[in-house]
């Protein structure tokens, strides 16, 4: 596999993710079930307490009893798991079907001596002898999954490598190594390999929508050519991939959103701002870089400059996310990367940031930790009023100086309005409504600027629309 080969999309297999949900569940289950014997089985040593899931009130005498049991059970079970449910696994279900038909033509062709039936049985028994021999041995790999990076942006290749080593002092034989991503599976064959040896193979992943991907587990896989028995070992664990947004840079014309709306000033004083208030005298601890050393050269003691705060810009960026109000998935992808482009842009300029939708909150610590929270993002089929959408802006920032409502085209213009109602007086508010296609337009609903948008790339353009 090259790195200018992408992983297969259609070799998904429903039979086996669900044979593997079933083996995860069966391995919690008798997981659960090894704890509960291994308490009994600690009460049996003590020999003075029922074990545990027994009922109190036996007859004297049936404790050592119940407890002889207990352990028996237990070490029957333990023989289970390690012994003989791992043998048993390696058999498919085809391979099950025809041992069955194998047993029941011996069975009844020795029984009534019918020759036809016996020739039937040897000639099932001979492929899953066969393929017995496909499956056996054991392989001890040294693999290494390594993904260049575990953050793309929609569009681009994620590359990765899988590092196959030989760390025995013998020799492995050819097998080959499946690779899950997502719900696809990538395959390559491993090489014969010497003691010491490796093989690396590169891969690339798609990234044509907004998700999360698991890629990995690794595991090698030895079966024969008609699938009677299949034995897999996993050698390297999962790892998250994050398909990103894709987003796009307003430049610094679209005005109408990249202004500093510094409102007005608050009464508080500062020793720090930029709004120079007075001079003070200098007191132990204020910062020496805010002194007036001319003033001080006129009275002889140290005096320092102080600041009046004022209030700069906080933009809300509110996302709706209600299934209902959009036509299309890829609508909704374009208000996710709409929403997503202008809280990165925020996040540059460095102002206060409050970015969520109808269910969740984006965090703003890091750039990396809005962008995951943006890739997980889904549509939610719970109905709500647009109205709490506004209002949760209000609850959230009060003293925002812009909100961002970022809607679909089933979105209508009295739930806009209703929305916009519930905003602080005197807050710039926008609204992007996304339609797929359209050309970009503004409009107005009462004091709600409404803007058009059809294409992510002309969100500056439809951002330079409001600021007119």
């Amino acid at each position: 596999m090259s790195t200018s080969s992408s992983l297969p999309t259609d070799t998904a297999d429903a039979k086996q993710a669900k044979k593997a949900a079933k083996r995860r569940r069966k391995a919690a289950q008798a997981e659960a079930r090894a704890e509960q014997r291994r308490k009994r089985r600690a009460a049996a040593e003590q020999g003075s307490s029922v074990p545990v899931g027994e009922t109190t009130g036996s007859a004297p005498g049936s404790v050592p009893e119940l407890s002889r049991f207990g352990a028996l059970r237990a070490r029957i079970a333990d023989l289970w798991e390690r012994r003989i449910f791992p043998v048993l696994d390696v058999v498919s279900p085809i391979g099950w079907a025809v041992l069955g038909m194998a047993v029941f033509c011996w069975l009844l062709g020795l029984t009534l001596h019918i020759t036809e039936l016996n020739v039937i049985a040897l000639a099932l028994t001979v492929p899953l002898v066969i393929a017995a021999l496909f499956v056996l041995g054991r392989a001890s790999y040294q693999v290494t999954l390594d993904l260049q990076t575990h953050r793309v942006v929609v569009g681009t290749r994620a590359v990765g490598r899988v590092e196959v080593a030989n760390p025995t002092q013998r020799v492995i034989l050819p097998s080959r190594i499946e690779l899950a991503v997502g719900s696809a599976t990538a395959q390559f064959m491993v090489p014969r390999l010497p003691s010491g040896e490796m093989h690396e193979e590169l891969f690339a992943v798609p990234t044509k929508r907004r998700a999360v991907l698991v890629v990995g587990p690794v595991r090698s896989v030895r079966d024969d050519p008609l699938s009677l028995m299949r034995r897999q070992v996993t050698w390297a664990k999962e790892q998250e991939l994050y398909v990103h947004p894709r987003t796009v840079r307003l430049d610094e014309a679209a005005s109408g959103f990249l202004r500093d709306l510094e409102g007005t000033p608050s009464s508080h004083l500062s020793s720090s701002d930029i709004a120079f208030h007075a001079l003070r005298d200098y007191v132990p601890g204020d910062d020496r870089r805010h002194v007036h050393w001319r003033t001080t050269a006129r009275t002889g003691k140290l005096m320092v400059r102080q600041f009046e705060e004022t209030r700069r810009s906080h933009v809300v960026v509110a996302l709706n996310n209600l299934a209902e109000h959009y036509a299309t998935d890829e609508e909704f992808e374009l208000a996710v990367s709409s929403a997503a482009s202008l809280s990165a842009q925020t996040f540059r300029e460095e102002k206060e940031l409050t970015p969520f939708s109808f269910d969740t909150n984006q965090r703003t610590g890091t750039f990396r930790q809005m962008m995951d929270d943006y890739t997980t993002i889904d549509p939610i089929k719970d109905r709500f009023d647009l109205h709490e959408l506004g209002q949760k802006a209000a609850d959230l920032a009060p003293n925002a100086s812009a909100v961002m409502l970022v809607v679909g085209s089933h979105t209508t213009a009295r739930e806009l309005n209703s929305a916009a109602n519930q905003l602080p007086i005197g807050v710039m508010a926008v609204a992007i409504r996304c339609v797929e296609g359209a050309e970009v337009r503004r409009s107005a609903i009462g004091g709600l600027d409404v803007v058009t948008l059809g294409e992510l790339d002309d969100l500056a353009k439809a951002m330079r629309a409001v600021g007119r």
